[in-house]
């Protein structure tokens, strides 16, 4: 198998974690912590590397190299076996939780026999934390409302980027079959939900059998769930379960309707069947009487034989696309190819960019953009933000690197909004920025209509012109901070200021419900990667797809503008005449 990089550090992080639950030194946490990052960061295929070319890598010594070569070639490392066997699988799913950090998640497994979400939230309601040293009501309290923000359910489930690596890996083994004719995901990731609860594969074969049988077999595969002649459950080695159907050649577009949902999505399109006389399921459209199919062999054969445009899974949630597919007027929402650059990414430069800005740069012309905004962090951050001096230094050397690329670099910065809504630098010193994301780094913990207000203030600044991941959430790791989005619109529209679709799938920030309501307020957006290492360019899509979840067209996104549109956008604000003022 082929593991990415992104694979290989995700096997590393997961160490530091069991290491931390494990009470290891720390400084051995943080090693590991470090070479996750190292390995996220390269700009090297590992795969293509012997160990001695791995440990050449900046950042990846040749302890960390071995264990890296073990992976690639096995699929699996002696360590982080040893660790997973060690401790008990729901403690990693406790620390996820804001503020319960590994001690506290041992304390409580070892004291209370806590080992997952729902004995911790029955834990919470028999007021059993308190009796422990160093927690007491408030503990219980603040847990009790950090799980509810963060919506823990007793089920864990895996961040759409995750799902979608195992989801690819398990439909590119089952594509070399020769009796498989298509094969896809389906469910909840194919509408590219935020976070999966397992993953849906479907595949149109001639012979079901030998399908259903490699995929039990897989090297991916951990346990075999159930094994039956129309579908396979399986853990996976990721710890995810997956469900293989497989279905006839001709059946596939109506299976993948199906299966792709959502449940109210498809009793909305099979209503529309029953009153046309016609009956929907998963093997096909058929006419009632007398009995004959209609469509199944594509989605698209599907939707047509209903009266329908064909609906993108993203849009499937009935929130109104059936009637709009029905009537005419479903929106030609953005797609990856509609984009001419991105307007957030940083480079080492800043204190946590882990690619040179050349290597940025290069990266993001081979993706075809016309323009990239370097954004590193402003002087305020105390994650080495970059002083005026360093800004000016930055200048010079981007001036001299434009020079062998035709994509225009953009000098821009990612500036911190401060208490009162202030930001970064001085306003002469900002002016001659080409393009600025302010966004909210510290005090995350302030009251709803102060964070509004301060966000609000740090727009009517004529050199902000985006503001970056709105409300500061981390998909299953910190929710977002309360803010009143109808007050942000109005004054992004009244401002001319953009809102961004933060693109990093721990982020998607807004979210796709909260870009449907900035479009509909007429709000510009953004869809910026948040780049922080090459790796992270390729984050794109999942912007786009969030984007799509919000019913966004090409009209809506700013970066869908070629630069001479972009700049008018810029200079606009700069002269007070942006938005509706």
């Amino acid at each position: 198998m082929a593991w990415t990089n992104e694979d290989v550090a995700r096997q590393f992080a997961e160490i530091a974690t069991l290491l931390k639950l494990s009470g290891a030194d720390p400084f051995r946490v943080r090693a590991y912590e470090r070479a996750a990052g190292a390995i996220g960061a390269a700009t090297a295929d590992l795969s293509t590397l012997d160990t001695d070319g791995i440990a050449s890598l900046k950042g990846i010594g040749a302890s960390t190299a071995a264990k890296i070569h073990e992976y690639l070639t096995t699929g699996r490392i002696a360590m982080l076996e040893q660790l997973r066997a060690a401790v008990p699988p729901g403690l990693v799913e406790l620390t996820r939780i804001p503020g319960l950090g590994p001690k506290t998640a041992v304390l409580l497994h070892d004291e209370l026999g806590v080992g997952s979400l729902a004995e911790l939230r029955e834990a919470i309601a028999t007021e059993r934390l308190r009796d422990l040293p160093g927690l007491g009501a408030k503990t219980e309290a603040n847990l009790r409302e950090a799980m509810a923000r963060l919506g823990a359910k007793d089920t864990a489930r895996v961040p759409m980027a995750d799902a979608i690596a195992i989801a690819e890996e398990l439909c590119a083994r089952l594509a070399r079959l020769a009796v498989v004719t298509e094969v896809t995901y389906a469910g909840s990731l194919r509408r590219m939900r935020e976070t999966i609860g397992d993953v849906d594969v479907l595949a149109a074969a001639t012979d079901p059998a030998p399908v259903h049988a490699a995929f039990r077999d897989s090297d991916l595969v951990t346990e075999i769930i159930a094994a039956g002649e129309h579908k396979t459950t399986v853990i996976t080695r990721a710890g995810v379960q997956a469900d293989l159907r497989v279905v006839r050649p001709e059946a596939y577009g109506a299976a993948l309707v199906y299966f792709t949902g959502s449940k109210a999505h498809n009793v909305r399109v099979r209503e529309r069947a029953v009153r046309r006389g016609l009956l929907l399921n998963e093997y096909g459209l058929f006419r009632r009487d007398p009995e004959e199919r209609v469509a199944s062999r594509t989605e698209a054969d599907v939707y047509a034989a209903l009266g329908m445009a064909w609906v993108p899974p993203p849009l499937r949630e009935d929130t109104g696309e059936v009637d709009a597919a029905a009537d005419g007027t479903l929106p030609q929402v953005v797609t990856l190819a509609d984009l001419r650059g991105d307007l957030h990414g940083h480079s080492d430069w800043s204190g946590d960019g882990k690619a040179t800005l050349e290597e940025m740069v290069a990266a993001a012309a081979k993706r075809g953009y016309a323009y990239w905004a370097v954004t590193d962090h402003a002087e305020n951050l105390p994650m080495n933000g970059l002083s005026r001096e360093r800004m000016r230094a930055r200048r010079t050397a981007i001036e001299a690197l434009q020079e062998r690329y035709d994509l225009r670099i953009l000098q821009g910065a990612e500036l911190n909004i401060g208490a009162d809504g202030d930001v970064d630098y001085d306003e002469d010193f900002r002016r001659p920025l080409d393009f600025c994301v302010a966004s909210v780094h510290t005090l995350m913990n302030r009251p709803g209509p102060e964070q509004t207000r301060r966000i609000i203030a740090a727009m009517r600044d004529p050199t902000v012109d985006a503001i970056g991941h709105l409300t500061g959430r981390i998909i299953g790791r910190r929710p977002g901070y309360d803010v009143d989005l109808d007050a942000i619109c109005e004054a992004a529209v009244h401002t001319g200021t953009a809102l961004e679709v933060n693109a990093s799938p721990r982020r998607l920030d807004l979210s796709g419900e909260m870009v449907r309501r900035a479009v509909e307020a007429g709000v510009t957006v953004t869809i910026s990667c948040d780049a922080h290492s090459v790796g992270d360019l390729a984050s794109m899509g999942y912007g786009v797809a969030t984007a799509q979840r919000g019913w966004a067209t090409p009209a809506d996104v700013l970066n869908c503008r070629d630069l001479a549109g972009l700049e008018a956008f810029v200079r606009a604000k700069r002269d007070g005449v942006g938005g509706d003022r």
